[in-house]
């Protein structure tokens, strides 16, 4: 059984249709990868999944359970944790205090302790500026930041809308290694990046969205051979 089910989703803005009944799967320890241009609907279909846009119909199930209609703050105690576009860090807290902030929903102390230590040795530049404001990071320690406060929440499935939008390339590699770590560790990713090549190089199997509308899907290391994907993608 998929950890993630989306079946026949449709969602507008309005009276303009975004997303046109896609359907697709995320299974358990899978990087899944969804591409595609500016407007293609990735991130309309994140925020759906994750409960911020509610979808006119269509149905999404996560391990078992219809969270079609869950609100996103419900989704983070089911499991899912979300890396928003943009970082989205609190700039005038410091660096402990935003992870902490992900830890919301953690009740044993304990756990939420070693949690942090995990982190940490993820993201040992986090320990280093732990008493700083988030807002005196650069970018990429900044996106570091937003994914090690997802994490604190101890998510089974994690999604992550444009990790890589903005940073230098030495920060996207990085951010990609992490990635696979994280994976690594047994959490489930969903990656949605215009970063086309990266992120098919350390997915299992991807979705190529083009106006609302999967156009292609398949094993990541095929499409990445893929002829249409090279041309379109790939700048091949």
């Amino acid at each position: 059984m998929a950890m993630l089910e989306v079946r026949d989703l449709e969602v507008y803005y309005g009276v303009i249709q975004a997303i046109k009944g896609i359907s697709f799967d995320v299974d358990q320890g899978e990087i899944v990868a969804l591409i595609g241009a500016n407007g293609a609907g990735k991130t309309t279909t994140l925020h759906t999944i994750t409960g911020l846009i509610h979808a006119k119909s269509g149905k999404i199930v996560y391990e078992g359970t219809d969270i079609t209609k869950v609100p996103g703050y419900k989704l983070v105690g089911m499991g899912i944790a979300h890396v928003p576009e943009g970082r989205r860090v609190f700039a005038t807290l410091t660096v402990l205090q935003n992870l902490k902030m992900g830890a919301y929903t953690r009740k044993d102390k304990d756990e939420m302790e070693a949690t942090l230590k995990m982190v940490y040795s993820r993201f040992p530049r986090l320990e280093e500026r732990k008493n700083q404001p988030a807002g005196t990071l650069s970018g990429g320690e900044q996106q570091m930041l937003a994914m090690g406060r997802a994490l604190m929440s101890h998510p089974r499935m994690i999604v992550m809308d444009e990790p890589s939008m903005g940073l230098s390339p030495i920060y996207v590699n990085e951010i990609f290694d992490i990635i696979q770590k994280i994976n690594g560790d047994g959490t489930t990713v969903l990656l949605v990046e215009q970063n086309a090549k990266k992120a098919l190089s350390i997915a299992d199997k991807a979705y190529v969205l083009e106006t609302g509308s999967i156009a292609l899907s398949g094993d990541a290391k095929e499409l990445m051979n893929n002829d249409q994907v090279k041309k379109a993608y790939l700048s091949e």
